[in-house]
């Protein structure tokens, strides 16, 4: 079972960041018709909605990636307090509560939404028209993403229930720990103070 949700966290993390390239484009279409704009004097009136669809995809496609990591924020100060098992019982609840209805109707809604876009081949209203249906398959792609690991998450709150424990998910890169950079140098905030105190006022400030 492990193996498999791990095999989950891969497949959202390797979809998060082949849509995060969405970034590199976004940033050379705006500096492209930045310069376009003010440099050549010719601007484009399709650039706004691309620069508007390729945000959307990388706002919908985000979400899978960040349930792998476990980076959405919690609006519980009290949850990191907490035992595994007590953690595992308040997201179980919440995942079938909350979570599935939700991101279910959206996957559903998404999918009909985007056929009925195709099926009119729907377009921008603007004098250089861009196509709006293949973009608009996003949003059924994204929300199966993250149901799929939605459902591995829901897995490992069960296990976690039984075994008083969460197991492991897959590593990748995080914000600094402050804590854990701290123990992985050896230093403990008494030297940092005692560092600090034989500082000069000029050393302090860079002077």
């Amino acid at each position: 079972m492990q193996k498999l949700l791990l095999t989950v966290d891969a497949i959202s993390t390797w979809f998060g960041k082949a849509c995060a390239w969405s970034v590199v484009a976004l940033t050379l279409l705006i500096s492209w018709e930045v310069f376009s704009r003010y440099v050549l004097n010719d601007p484009h009136a399709w650039v706004l909605d691309a620069q508007i669809m390729l945000y959307g995809v990388l706002f919908m496609t985000a979400g899978a990636y960040t349930l792998a990591k476990n980076g959405h924020v919690r609006g519980d100060v009290l949850y990191g307090f907490f035992r595994p098992r007590t953690q595992a019982t308040i997201d179980l609840t919440l995942y079938i509560l909350f979570f599935l209805p939700g991101i279910v109707a959206l996957t559903w809604a998404g999918w009909t939404f985007a056929n009925e876009s195709l099926a009119i081949r729907e377009q921008t209203f603007n004098a250089d028209p861009l196509p709006v249906y293949p973009f608009k398959f996003f949003v059924p792609i994204a929300g199966a993403f993250l149901l799929l690991q939605g459902i591995a998450e829901i897995i490992r709150c069960v296990i976690c229930i039984r075994t008083g424990a969460w197991p492991s998910k897959e590593e990748d890169v995080e914000e600094v720990d402050v804590d854990k950079l701290k123990e992985m140098v050896h230093v403990k905030d008494a030297d940092i103070d005692a560092l600090d105190k034989s500082l000069t006022p000029q050393q302090k400030g860079g002077q």
